[in-house]
């Protein structure tokens, strides 16, 4: 329990935006709550919101030290109130997340709290399944990332042991990605292999591709399969054999079919005769297939995850309805 009196300056406002200024971490409708539930004390009464503070009121507040604190990255979950997570699978070690296009995985110059990360640390915190309070706490952390406008299946891990497991498998090739993208045009062969060399440009954040090695440059590999070409489109799968930075927008432009909305590599006209406004990319498949031990994951091997509903094959795509 925290006590404070009010001063000149804080007299005459409302208490919940007086609990706003002081607690910035402190969402509202959790501050509302606490109000509700007295653990919010005028003058050791309880109160309600919009009563107004007078100069020398003394304010009891029986709420968790942490929201007392000052913002910084690390502590940005504390005010995210409801997570927004669509979670396909949880255990004590791990979950499988889609993240939905529009969401950052990281907290970026642009966005510091409404992060993946942010929302799996506030689902944790409020499960009571970690807190970075607690001694040697294990800070939840993504096996694998997804650009802000790309959707699909996030691993998040809950353990150290199952961060180290994972990213090994990863790097290992002990399970497979598969992603779908709407191109524009119709890939020919309708099925085959995607090879260059990927050189990144930070300066401009995108990535230029080459037929021949070059300095600095990576090999990239892309497996596709065109799954249904309609309306100068088509539908196609993608296994990544290898995991460059926007490999497959950058090799379908390469190769002369840009990605639907792609406004990086492809052309911003192109979108909007579809009403296209981002990449359409989605990782819509994850399949565990270990070929060592993997200690506690081992429940995963041979099980496989797929988003069912992926916005533009439903827009560009329907399925037709049997009369």
């Amino acid at each position: 329990m925290k006590e404070f009196t009010i001063g000149p300056n804080d007299a005459g406002q409302r208490l919940d935006r007086w609990l706003a200024k002081t607690m910035p971490l402190l969402p509202a409708p959790l501050a509302q709550k606490y109000i509700r539930l007295k653990r919010v004390k005028v003058n050791g009464k309880g109160s309600k919101r919009d009563v107004r503070l007078q100069k020398g009121d003394l304010l009891q507040l029986y709420i968790n030290d942490e929201f007392f604190d000052r913002p910084t990255p690390e502590n940005a979950f504390l005010s995210v109130f409801k997570p927004q997570l669509d979670i396909l699978y949880e255990d004590e070690h791990l979950m499988l997340l889609n993240k939905r296009p529009g969401m950052v995985v990281h907290p970026d110059d642009k966005e510091r709290v409404n992060t993946l990360i942010t929302h799996v640390q506030a689902y944790l915190y409020q499960k009571k399944e970690w807190s970075p309070y607690w001694e040697n706490s294990f800070a939840p952390a993504l096996c694998n990332r997804i650009d802000r406008n790309t959707g699909g299946i996030v691993i998040a891990a809950k353990t150290a042991e199952a961060l180290r497991v994972m990213n090994q498998k990863i790097r290992d090739r002990e399970l497979q990605k598969l992603y779908l993208c709407v191109v524009h045009g119709t890939m020919k062969p309708r099925e085959g292999q995607l090879k260059g060399y990927i050189l990144k440009d930070e300066d401009k954040a995108q990535v230029k591709v080459y037929d021949r090695p070059v300095p600095g440059g990576k090999t990239a590999v892309t497996l596709y399969r065109t799954l249904e070409t309609r309306n100068g489109l088509s539908l196609v799968e993608c296994d990544l054999i290898t995991g460059r930075t926007h490999q497959i927008r950058a090799q379908f432009a390469a190769a002369g079919h840009p990605l639907l909305g792609d406004g990086k590599y492809g052309r911003e006209r192109d979108g909007k005769r579809y009403d296209r406004r981002f990449q359409a990319l989605y990782s819509y498949k994850l399949r565990f297939d270990f070929t060592t031990d993997a200690g506690p994951l081992n429940v995963l091997n041979g099980r496989e995850w797929t988003v069912e509903d992926v916005d533009f094959v439903q827009a560009y795509f329907p399925k037709e309805r049997a009369d």
